[in-house]
């Protein structure tokens, strides 16, 4: 968006990083201060088309693109009377007929297409579904209601996770300078041998990490209550043994006269791998080696040969 700028000052984003391009319900865009100063008089026009415009109506720029800004607006208008589900269809034929209407109808208005005769579908409409379009409406307003309950439920959580754990780090930090000061004063009057007390002293934190490693619960949901699906059992993870990943085996070539392939050993001393990229060592850990592709595109090439009589 740097190269945009105001229709009407001219001001672009590179002369003045903090300009802030706003859009109208028409598409077309004006730089905030040409905003105030439009309806300084309390009204005004869009410089681009002409039409009356609304100090409420301008909204900040998103989009690069100010087509995209009003198709967004269009359709969130529409949508607000449009707004049936899919229960509310007989046939699945039907809805997709329904959906198909609302982007006919956000396109026109959206490109200026039969906008009068769009603007009366849309009236028409809300006049014969008037009843079902309140009933959504206020089935979409409890969804928001429960939906905010639910965030706002979630966030107390997250707050009490903090607390606690912002505690147990503080309590944690209090245990250690207590441990130390323990440590020194032992050091100080002890009649033992210091190696032994530090020796002792390491034996002893170490415990206790395993002990509190082992004492972690196991978690097995998401925080909104969703169960794990995967990874939430206590089964330990199997150990596989060592062993070399992968083991190659020669191909079973059938009975035929034409001349064999070179064995690995030619490959590598007959200068075969000369123009072969070389493995690295990644390759290497997975049991991948450079002869081997090399083998088999002769095998291949040599597949089909056979010797003149």
């Amino acid at each position: 968006m740097d190269d945009q700028a105001c229709p009407r000052c001219k001001t672009t984003k590179y002369r003045n990083p903090s300009l802030k391009l706003m859009v109208n319900v028409c598409g077309h865009v004006l730089c905030e201060s040409c905003v105030d100063l439009l309806f300084l008089k309390g009204s005004g026009t869009c410089p681009d088309c002409n039409i009356l415009l609304r100090r409420g109506n301008f909204r900040v720029q998103l989009f690069e693109d100010p087509m995209v800004e009003k198709e967004v607006d269009i359709r969130k208008r529409v949508l607000r009377d449009y707004n049936k589900k899919e229960e509310d269809f007989a046939t699945l034929r039907d809805y997709n007929d329904y959906l198909e209407e609302i982007e006919t109808i956000v396109y026109n208005l959206t490109n200026n297409i039969d906008v009068v005769e769009t603007n009366k579908r849309i009236e028409q409409y809300k006049k014969e579904n008037k009843e079902l379009i309140m009933k959504n409406k206020a089935k979409i307003g409890r969804e928001a209601v429960q939906l905010e309950e639910v965030l706002e439920k979630e966030k107390e959580l997250e707050e009490l996770r903090r607390q606690e754990l912002s505690r147990l780090e503080q309590e944690a930090k209090k245990q250690k300078i207590r441990e130390k000061e323990a440590l020194i004063d032992e050091l100080m009057f002890a009649d033992g041998d210091a190696k032994d007390i530090l020796n002792t002293f390491a034996q002893n934190m170490a415990n206790k990490q395993e002990e509190l490693a082992s004492a972690v619960p196991l978690v097995t949901q998401f925080s909104s209550g969703v169960q794990f699906t995967r990874g939430a059992s206590n089964q330990p993870i199997p150990i596989i043994e060592e062993g070399p990943l992968y083991k190659y085996e020669p191909l079973a070539v059938p009975d035929r006269c034409g001349p064999d392939a070179p064995s690995i050993a030619n490959i590598v001393n007959c200068g075969y791998l000369k123009h072969v990229r070389a493995e690295n060592e990644c390759e290497k850990a997975g049991g991948y080696s450079a002869t081997l592709p090399c083998l088999r595109a002769l095998q291949d090439a040599l597949a089909g040969l056979y010797h003149a009589s």
